[in-house]
């Protein structure tokens, strides 16, 4: 299991990416065309044409992560469907994405903050 937690920026794309790209590949879409650092400890998502897989980059201060699940039926449907090309997403809906359910409908506690006296 993924450990993200709250304090974790998820970036998920939303157009598929092609599968064959390793850690270097995934990492130049990140740079090239998200203009994001990948080895900035931030996950990034994405999934291949037929949405049967998902690959999550991550760096975890030591080195590259490259986490793939494949479903072994049906495929990934609730994918988000945005005009931009990156989405953020909680810890939460990164996981209800790993199951396989829809990430947009997942409900949480706002974060908390400190409220000045």
């Amino acid at each position: 299991m993924i450990s993200a937690s709250p304090k974790h920026r998820i970036f998920l794309a939303i157009s598929p990416i092609d599968f064959r790209r390793g850690i270097n590949g995934i990492s130049s879409i990140c740079r090239q065309e998200f203009l994001q650092d990948p080895m900035n400890g931030h996950y990034f998502v994405f999934r291949n044409k037929r949405k049967t897989d998902i690959k999550i980059l991550y760096y975890d201060a030591q080195g590259f992560c490259l986490f793939q699940k494949r479903l072994s039926a049906g495929r990934f449907n609730a994918w988000p469907k945005q005009d931009c090309s990156l989405v953020t997403l909680t810890s939460a809906q990164l996981h209800v994405l790993m199951d396989n359910g829809d990430p947009e409908e997942v409900v949480t506690a706002p974060p908390w903050k400190l409220i000045d006296s």
